[in-house]
Formats: structure tokens, C-alpha cells, sequence
């Protein structure tokens, strides 16, 4: 009897050893580092900008979603998915007071959907999961553009197919026009001194087809080891202005990314999500994650060559979640090169916007979010039929999101622009100083945001609220608010068994 309880013990022995030494070889392949390893021989993709057609007063914008093969490394083409083309999709741009129409046609071989991210505008028209395009059909929401000029973007949001289908290539850029502030002395020329830069990361097999795997740990979901920048890999780009403006979207699934230059250069924060800043706000690092977006001016000297770069972001995890969130990664991004001879260009002026101020004393209801797991919020997974939050047209509100996991998550609500009051119990960072859509929260942190709702009562076209890290969206941390009267009937109807759905919201005092 003895021995064979010797046996055992020795037998657990053996097993922990073997599974402390399969974490420690997990643990030890998790991160990546491809600082100094890039070539940057890829002239980097512009997105072309759309030309709408003008019909009876309207910009009128066609997209057809197709499949196609793409370069995404020299020489290997690749199955993937586009607007208007094999990947990717055209920038799309227009004014404010614009009335605009997109003509969506769906050619892909499955029901997708394409969202406005930071749009405001009707429900109907968001094209989230309750606005879907089968396959062969074509999908035409209209609006009118009422916000401060920003740097939007647009992509699928089928419910439960939306990593795959961003993955797969469809995403774009949508620029807004203000007149009230078209008269900035930004740098402005698209492609030459303003320069979109869409960021993702992928997994490529050894023909260069995209990879759909994930890691054996993966608390977020897809992280790839190859950066496309405007679908370009190992990219470099000409400059020949003193002072170039980039427009940074991180456009991945789940990589945070924080970016900067290789020599720690500072630069000028002019633009979050929500439009320009007040006045710029000079810093060497913004972190971006999945959604967010940021516009930044940098200056250069002839001649010289510099590397944009994403240095390990900061995401708030224990080492082990570090490790294997992408908090250990760097990469290179891209490769700018200077003129020997550069265009002068004016300093960045010290006040950009006169700003949509957001009043914490206009609040009338503060609504508290918890996201837990990997797929809920408050407690509960998406469900297309129950409407979790009713708010009136035109209010403005606080809305708590704390992270209850020991991973990262961030926050998307459809529709929407917000002001960050508070982040972890402090003032917000720079980088957050703006009016924003998408925010990061950091594990076991809180996030206050003011939110400010449009008037576009519609108790029947749910918008979302989710976490943007992908895969956490796809397994149900979504949610749904309608902009209704609060109680209203048809409000009612939208829920599950025409019952209201649970609402986590308190009136002011």
C-alpha cells in the first residue's frame, strides 16, 4: 500500500512539474517584439477618398461589400474581405449639415451589417445586429450630419460574427467637415500632410492567408504578431511637410496598442474621438484601444528617418494577464521619411475648437455598467429581444462602467459622444481630456463618463453599449438602449415578453 501511495506522489509530482514547465514555456512564447526587425520596403496604402454622388440635395455614397484577395505580405496573396474592394474600404468624407445616403450592397457570402462608429444619428440608420444585409441585398440609411468635424470609421456588427468579419478585412475611414472650424490652420491635404493610419494586427499563416486561431490562452481574444497599417505590412511613407497629421484608428480586435516615436519625440494631441480639443495637448505616448481614435501633429527636420512605434501598453493586469493581453508587446508601425527639401508649415495653433461643453450639473440620471467575464454586463449576456436601458431624447447622463475582471475591457456606446469625468479615481489623463466614444477601463477600475444622447426618439431601433475588445462583444457583453419617453408603451414592447427591461439607473439627488 505504501508503494503505491509512492507511486502517486511521485506521479503528481511529475504532473505538477510538467504543468509548471507547460506555463513557463506558455508564458515564455507569449510575447512579441518586432522593434528593429522591419525592413519598412512597403510604400504605404492611402484609403482613396469616396466621391458621393449628389442626388435631390443629397451625398449620396455607394459601398459594395465583397470578397476579394489581398497582398496583406508581398507576393502571397490572401482570401479576404473589402469595401469596394479586396480590403479595407474607401475614406468616406462630408460636412456638417450634410444630408447623406449610403447605398450598401451586401456581395459577401454571409449576412453582415455596417456600423457608423461615432456617428450620431437615428437608430434605424446605426447598422448595428438589428439593421443586417443578406447576401445579395442592399441597405440605404440616410441622416443628417450634426456633429463637430472628427475622424470616424465604419465596420460589420452582425451579432456574434463581428470579430470574424472585422478580422476579415471590412473597415474604412469616415472623415466629418465643420465649417465652424475649417478655418484652423491644421495640416489638411489628405494622403500628403494629413495621413490616415489604420492599425490591426494579424495572424498570418506561411502563405500569407489570414490565420483564425487564437492562443491557447487568450483572455481577449485573436492577438496577431503581424501589423497591417492601412493593409500595408512593413510600411514606410514620404513626407514633404514640416508638420504631418496623423489620423490613428486602432482597428484591431483586441490589441491595445501605445504609440509613439522611436526617438521619444513629443507631438500635438489635437483630436479624440469626439472632434479637435479645445487646445492641443503635447505628449511623447497615446494609448489606443480597439475602437479608439486619435489625431496627432508631428513635426520633422529634413532628411531624417523615423519610426512610429507601439511601445507595452499599460493595461492595468497582473503579470500573468500582461503577458498574455499583449501587455509585453512592441512593435514597429512605420517608417517616416523626411524630403531633403520640406513645405513650411504654420506651428499648431494654441486653440483649436471652441468644444461642446458637457455640463456635469445638466445630468439628470447616472446608470452604473459592471462588465464581468469575458460576456456580461450587470450580470447578464446580449439578448436581441430585451431592451436593458431606456433613455429620454436629448438627456444627458453619467454613466459608471466599472471593470469587475482581472482583464482588460473597454466601453462603446452607440450613437453617442461622452466626456470622461473621472478615470480610476482620478482626473482623467490627457489623452482623455476630449469628448470621446470608446474609452478603456481597466481591471477592477471605474470609469464616470457624461453622455449627452441625441433627440432621435425611436423606441423601436435599439443602440448598443459593449465592451470593444471583440470576442467579448461576440459572447454577449453588449447591451441595448432605446431613446424612448421612460415608461412609454412602445418602449415596453421591445423588451423580452413585452416586459421593460431592468434599468440601472437612479434619478439625480
Amino acid at each position: 500500500m505504501k508503494r503505491v501511495l509512492l507511486w502517486i506522489l511521485m506521479l503528481l509530482a511529475l504532473g505538477m512539474v510538467a504543468l509548471v514547465a507547460a506555463g513557463c514555456a506558455l508564458y515564455s512564447r507569449a510575447d512579441v517584439n518586432t522593434v528593429g526587425e522591419l525592413g519598412f520596403e512597403n510604400e504605404l496604402a492611402i484609403p482613396p477618398l469616396l466621391e458621393p454622388q449628389e442626388e435631390d440635395g443629397r451625398k449620396v455614397f455607394d459601398l459594395t461589400l465583397q470578397q476579394g484577395r489581398a497582398e496583406l505580405l508581398p507576393g502571397k496573396p490572401a482570401e479576404t474581405w473589402g469595401a469596394n474592394g479586396a480590403y479595407l474600404g474607401p475614406t468616406l468624407r462630408a460636412e456638417r449639415g450634410d444630408h447623406v445616403e449610403l447605398r450598401v450592397r451586401n456581395e459577401l457570402p454571409e449576412t453582415t451589417t455596417v456600423h457608423w462608429h461615432g456617428m450620431h444619428l437615428p437608430g434605424a440608420a446605426d447598422g448595428g445586429p438589428h439593421q443586417p444585409i443578406e447576401p445579395g441585398e442592399t441597405w440605404t440609411p440616410s441622416w443628417e450630419v450634426d456633429q463637430p468635424a472628427a475622424t470616424l470609421w465604419y465596420h460589420p456588427h452582425p451579432h456574434g460574427e463581428t470579430a470574424d468579419h472585422v478580422y476579415r478585412g471590412v473597415a474604412g475611414l469616415f472623415l466629418l467637415d465643420d465649417p465652424e472650424t475649417s478655418g484652423v490652420a491644421l495640416p489638411g491635404d489628405y494622403g500628403v500632410d494629413d495621413i490616415p493610419l489604420i492599425i490591426q494586427d494579424k495572424r498570418l499563416d506561411d502563405d500569407g492567408e489570414l490565420d483564425f486561431s487564437q492562443g491557447l490562452i487568450s483572455p481577449t481574444g485573436r492577438l496577431g504578431g503581424t501589423i497591417l497599417v492601412n493593409g500595408t505590412s512593413s510600411p514606410y511613407v514620404e513626407v514633404g511637410d514640416e508638420r504631418v497629421r496623423f489620423r490613428l484608428l486602432n482597428g484591431s480586435n483586441a490589441r491595445v496598442y501605445n504609440v509613439g516615436f522611436a526617438d521619444d519625440r513629443e507631438f500635438d494631441l489635437i483630436a479624440t474621438e469626439g472632434g479637435l480639443l479645445e487646445t492641443p495637448r503635447r505628449m511623447g505616448r497615446i494609448q489606443l484601444s480597439p475602437g479608439e481614435r486619435a489625431e496627432i501633429v508631428a513635426a520633422f527636420q529634413p532628411d531624417e528617418q523615423i519610426v512610429l512605434r507601439s511601445f507595452e501598453p499599460d493595461l492595468g493586469t497582473n503579470f500573468w494577464e500582461n503577458r498574455f493581453t499583449g501587455g509585453d508587446d512592441s512593435f514597429d508601425l512605420l517608417e517616416i521619411r523626411a524630403a531633403a527639401g520640406l513645405t513650411p508649415s504654420p506651428e499648431v495653433p494654441g486653440s483649436l475648437a471652441a468644444g461642446e461643453r458637457y455640463i456635469r450639473e445638466d445630468a439628470t440620471r447616472t446608470r452604473s455598467f459592471e462588465l464581468s467575464g469575458q460576456s456580461r454586463i450587470n450580470g447578464r449576456k446580449m439578448d436581441m429581444s430585451r431592451i436593458d436601458e431606456i433613455v429620454r431624447p436629448g438627456a444627458t447622463e453619467i454613466w459608471k462602467v466599472r471593470n469587475a475582471a482581472g482583464i482588460p475591457h473597454n466601453f462603446h456606446p452607440h450613437g453617442v459622444s461622452f466626456a470622461v469625468l473621472d478615470y480610476a479615481g482620478e482626473e482623467p489623463p490627457a489623452h482623455l481630456s476630449g469628448l470621446k466614444d470608446t474609452v478603456y477601463v481597466p481591471p477592477d477600475e471605474t470609469v464616470s463618463l457624461l453622455v449627452r444622447f441625441p433627440d432621435y426618439p425611436d423606441p423601436a431601433s435599439p443602440y448598443m453599449f459593449h465592451c470593444h475588445m471583440l470576442m467579448h462583444e461576440d459572447r454577449g457583453m453588449m447591451g441595448q438602449f432605446v431613446l424612448a419617453d421612460q415608461g412609454g408603451e412602445d418602449a415596453g414592447e421591445r423588451s423580452a415578453h413585452g416586459q421593460p427591461g431592468h434599468n440601472h439607473a437612479e434619478d439625480r439627488g
